[in-house]
């Protein structure tokens, strides 16, 4: 895949800030910022981890070109000596991350970022873009492919998604997120997601007749073909004419795949179709859904008794039509003063903003008789959850114990990316995230994972974090 530099992809105000670090002598400090999310989309439970390959990938290329100086010395608003600064530009920091796959909730750091601050500040709007869009579409394919029970989901999107980007990355977070394959070529060619198509109405328009149309393709396709059976009747040309296909394959030695209904009353068609390929001696016959699919629609359909064995999801999947936004932030969390770390807060009249200071971890905590993950703590860098004690959990928003747990096994989330500038993570493969995923997922309760009024995974802060808070938010009074 071709190298874009996209150092330049900011908001205007992280180039100022970082001008204005530099004279004020402050580029250079110690800055920790934490990147996370405050609410899952769609009221759900929980949140799918996707991007960290392609944040790794921008951290990797950072580096201004001749034009880049230029057009920045064109708007007579930063200094020669911060120009000079960029154009011998080498990243520095540190960088922490939830691995890909991950299932995360609101509030603990996805991303922590240690480095000067010019530099920590710069890579805020790359950080959010690249982490909020593949999360949100992983956890909108997670979502759907629950709803599919099992069967497969491919990814449909592209001629709907929100640009080229959104398209090619949106298959690959959906792919992460549970997903068999997608229609975007390019995904499959440059990330290895499986490429899957069949074909458009526009096929079966341009024969004489839509069973010369099928013919043609089976001709081209024998021993994969999927046939578009509704661009006249379902059940009055659609499936006869396929069944006339399929028997004609078998009788020279090739056995056909599907049909695919991609309008009209679904859950009827399908048993309909069904029925008629099954007295047909063809019940290996695959049939595939299509047509405007979400997760809600899917599980009615299957409640419904739809005969249908796998799903084509497009726009509802690639843009999370329902609700398009993830609402990852990028806070300062501390500063380093001769080498000790002093937390910082910010304050806000809506309590969901107020932040967590400080350089932090995150754990997750794991019951040993079920394997299901309890709740995820976060605490100071530095402390221990010792798994071999009984450890209680508390509830942020409150002061009273929430549970003491006993049979456990704590697990920090965070691995180590970057040390001063350079990358020590490999990404793995996009099969091993994606089963990882799977695997990881399985870890979190059902009733987490439903899809009305889920029950809430605690998020929880541990007792030396939540007095630190407390502290800071009582000094902030007298500011």
């Amino acid at each position: 895949m071709n190298k874009r530099n996209l150092t330049m992809l900011v908001d205007f105000y992280e180039l100022t800030m970082a001008n204005g670090f530099f004279e004020n002598g402050r580029g250079q400090e110690i800055a920790y910022f934490d990147m996370f999310f405050r609410k899952v989309p769609d009221n759900a439970g929980y949140a799918v981890m996707a991007g960290v390959a392609q944040l790794i990938e921008y951290l990797e290329n950072l580096e201004f070109t001749d034009e880049d100086i230029e057009y920045l010395r064109s708007k007579n608003m930063f200094c020669g000596e911060f120009l000079e600064y960029l154009r011998n530009f080498k990243f520095e920091c540190d960088v922490w991350a939830i691995p890909e796959g991950t299932p995360i909730f609101p509030n603990e750091p996805l991303i922590t970022v240690k480095g000067p601050a010019i530099q920590a500040q710069f890579i805020e709007t790359m950080v959010l873009l690249t982490i909020n869009h593949q999360s949100l579409i992983a956890t909108k394919a997670h979502r759907i492919a629950e709803a599919a029970q099992g069967r497969p989901v491919m990814e449909f999107g592209s001629r709907r998604a929100q640009g080229y980007d959104g398209a090619v990355y949106g298959a690959r977070a959906a792919y992460i997120g549970g997903c068999s394959g997608t229609a975007c070529t390019i995904s499959d060619r440059d990330f290895g997601v499986k490429a899957l198509g069949t074909m458009a109405h526009s096929w079966v328009q341009l024969f004489p007749s839509e069973l010369e149309a099928f013919r043609a393709y089976a001709k081209v396709y024998p021993d994969s073909c999927t046939l578009l059976i509704d661009t006249y009747s379902v059940l009055r040309s659609g499936i006869p004419n396929a069944i006339t296909v399929f028997k004609e394959l078998e009788k020279q030695g090739h056995k056909g795949a599907g049909v695919r209904i991609d309008s009209g009353d679904i859950a009827y068609l399908s048993k309909k179709a069904r029925k008629m390929l099954d007295d047909a001696g063809l019940d290996y016959i695959k049939i595939v859904a299509s047509n405007s699919l979400d997760e809600f629609i899917i599980r009615d359909l299957i409640m419904q008794g739809a005969e249908i064995d796998s799903f084509g999801v497009g726009e509802r999947l690639v843009t999370s039509k329902s609700e398009p936004v993830f609402g990852g932030v990028y806070k300062l969390a501390a500063v380093e003063e001769k080498g000790k770390i002093i937390p910082k807060i910010k304050i806000s009249e809506n309590v969901i903003k107020i932040t967590n200071p400080s350089y932090k971890e995150v754990w997750r905590l794991f019951d040993n008789d079920t394997g299901k993950a309890v709740a995820d703590v976060i605490t100071l860098a530095g402390e221990v959850i010792d798994d071999k004690k009984p450890y209680t959990i508390f509830d942020p928003q409150q002061t009273y114990k929430r549970m003491t747990l006993i049979n456990f096994t704590a697990k920090k989330l965070q691995v180590q990316i970057f040390k001063k500038g350079e990358c020590i993570y490999k990404s793995p493969d996009i099969e091993e995230i994606k089963a990882y995923c799977q695997q990881q997922l399985e870890t979190i309760w059902d009733e987490v994972k439903r899809f009305e009024n889920p029950h809430d995974y605690y998020v929880d802060l541990s007792h030396q974090l939540w007095e630190l808070k407390s502290r800071l938010l009582a000094e902030s009074f007298n500011h």
